[in-house]
């Protein structure tokens, strides 16, 4: 399973091919856009859902509102300052890192998608 994860503050950053690709790898991509505010966010909730065929699971750093489409109703998740910044936080000072480079996002990221592919 691959694990999109986005801390870029870079609008589009996830664009239509990259979840198109994501959908095509992972029965259940997992798409976390979670730069502040939504205006930042690396893609909207309506494009993880739509470019995946609403299989995505989604969650942001700010709120997105919930979106229908073919009779579905997608609930989007908020993920960073309750559950994703405070874990990276934690293991910055556990581990004494005074720079939270590229390769430690992606590391967390591995890990992540680690564990969830066991639930």
């Amino acid at each position: 399973m691959k694990l999109n994860l986005g801390a870029a503050a870079a609008k589009g950053a996830f664009n239509e091919g990259i979840l198109r690709k994501m959908a095509e790898l992972n029965e259940r991509p997992i798409v976390f856009a979670l730069s502040n505010p939504t205006s930042k966010a690396e893609c909207t909730a309506e494009e993880a859902y739509d470019h995946t065929d609403g299989r995505a699971i989604f969650a942001s750093g700010s709120p997105f509102p919930v979106y229908e489409k073919n009779r579905r109703k997608f609930v989007p998740g908020q993920g960073n300052n309750a559950y994703i910044f405070p874990g990276i936080a934690l293991a910055t000072i556990a581990a004494n890192i005074h720079h939270i480079s590229e390769d430690v996002f992606l590391l967390a990221a591995q890990v992540l998608n680690t564990n969830i592919s066991r639930i």
